[in-house]
């Protein structure tokens, strides 16, 4: 017979944290006024956390009269007793926590290393029951789980909960505080709940929060229309103009010309004033052979590759790539199509094809680093660095 004795086990450590007998380290948790000394083991927080074992390692170990030093400012003594006792017992109360104080404690655990926490904070406690912080504070939790890459399981109920209540975000008075590429991240999804107008709307007034410019294009002077065309250049391909409403464009979209790429309001009002035109595009294939190999490599896309010298993305859901492992057996044969429309083609002014991150970039030198399968799926494209014989590009013409 087989017998645990968990919980006498877990009540004894719970005494020698409270007892503090034998201790050999000593931490000062918290800032100014709200510093607090803790009294720790070493040989318990070195077995439960990667971090302390290197904290107390011989060349980071700070020690005074045989016992470690530890210095967490950033570290609230209330924080840090939570995650001591679960280092030591195995218990933890999340219930009497707010959201705040529950994410302070997640970015702890993260840093100390504690890592049975983490999926336990993300999945059982913040996503099941306290989502209202994130709606308290939608920006601030964006930034901070996009700057943690263990949130793996917040980062996404993030994601998936802005992108089906948007409001929850672009209404914020917080999000003019948005940094710029998570704001580009989201505009690149294609479950974003909006329209395309609301999403124009909600980008300029973003744009103009950042440079401090009136939404008033009568009162703009040649450095306010420098400042915001820069700013606004990376988010132009992002935004579907040709799903816009005829009324909308007008009103809404034709009075800021003077920051938007002349070519795409020449193509724009044409589009609404001439009866039954298609979007402009110039449909093109091209091929290349990967040097030393049989290889063949390539794709398709249904747009032209003209743009400015600033670049930018091109939306499409009909662009693939394809490759053969050996040119001549077709069946060899592997193609997808784009998984992420908005990063589906790059024009860059001095750059030959650029589909995702796959790309030429001078001639016969390529490169691709979608090591993830973002943009588009793997059929075969090295994910390096690699050097091609030479590529072909041909225009593909209905008959």
């Amino acid at each position: 017979m087989f017998s645990n004795f968990w919980a006498e086990l877990s009540n004894d450590y719970e005494k020698l944290l409270e007892t503090e007998i034998g201790y050999d380290v000593i931490i000062y948790a918290g800032e100014e006024l709200n510093v607090k000394e803790i009294h720790a083991h070493s040989n318990i927080l070195c077995i439960r956390s990667k971090y302390f074992s290197a904290a107390f390692s011989t060349e980071w170990a700070e020690k005074k009269d045989g016992k470690f030093i530890l210095k967490k400012p950033n570290i609230s003594p209330y924080i840090f007793n939570i995650i001591l006792r679960f280092i030591y017992c195995g218990n933890i109360e999340l219930k009497s926590l707010q959201g705040p104080d529950v994410l302070k404690l997640l970015i702890a655990v993260d840093e100390l290393g504690v890592q049975q926490l983490i999926s336990h904070i993300q999945e059982y406690y913040l996503i099941e029951h306290q989502t209202e912080f994130l709606y308290q504070n939608p920006t601030g939790i964006l930034e901070i789980v996009y700057q943690h890459e263990t949130f793996t399981d917040l980062w996404n109920f993030c994601l998936n909960t802005i992108c089906e209540e948007p409001k929850i975000l672009f209404d914020s008075d917080k999000f003019i505080n948005l940094k710029a590429p998570l704001l580009e991240l989201l505009l690149k999804r294609d479950d974003l709940n909006m329209n395309e107008i609301e999403v124009w709307e909600g980008l300029l007034k973003w744009c103009f929060a950042q440079q401090h410019v009136e939404n008033n294009p009568t009162k703009w002077n040649k450095d306010d229309i420098t400042k915001i065309k820069g700013l606004l250049s990376r988010f132009i391909p992002l935004i579907g103009f040709y799903n816009i409403e005829p009324t909308d464009f007008f009103y809404k979209i034709y009075i800021y010309k003077d920051i938007l790429p002349q070519e795409l309001i020449y193509d724009l009002l044409e589009f609404h004033i001439v009866p039954n035109i298609e979007p402009k595009s110039r449909a093109t294939i091209w091929v290349a052979r990967i040097q030393g190999s049989k290889q063949l490599i390539g794709g398709y896309s249904p747009l032209d590759w003209e743009e400015d010298e600033e670049g930018g993305w091109k939306t499409t859901t009909d662009s693939f790539i394809y490759s053969f492992a050996d040119g001549k057996i077709i069946s060899t044969a592997k193609f997808g199509y784009v998984k992420n429309p908005k990063s589906a083609i790059y024009c860059f002014y001095d750059q030959g094809p650029h589909m995702g991150f796959l790309y030429c970039k001078s001639n016969n030198d390529w490169r691709n680093y979608d090591s993830k399968a973002n943009c588009y799926p793997n059929v075969g494209i090295p994910i390096s660095d690699f050097t091609v014989d030479h590529y072909e590009v041909f225009q593909v013409i209905k008959n």
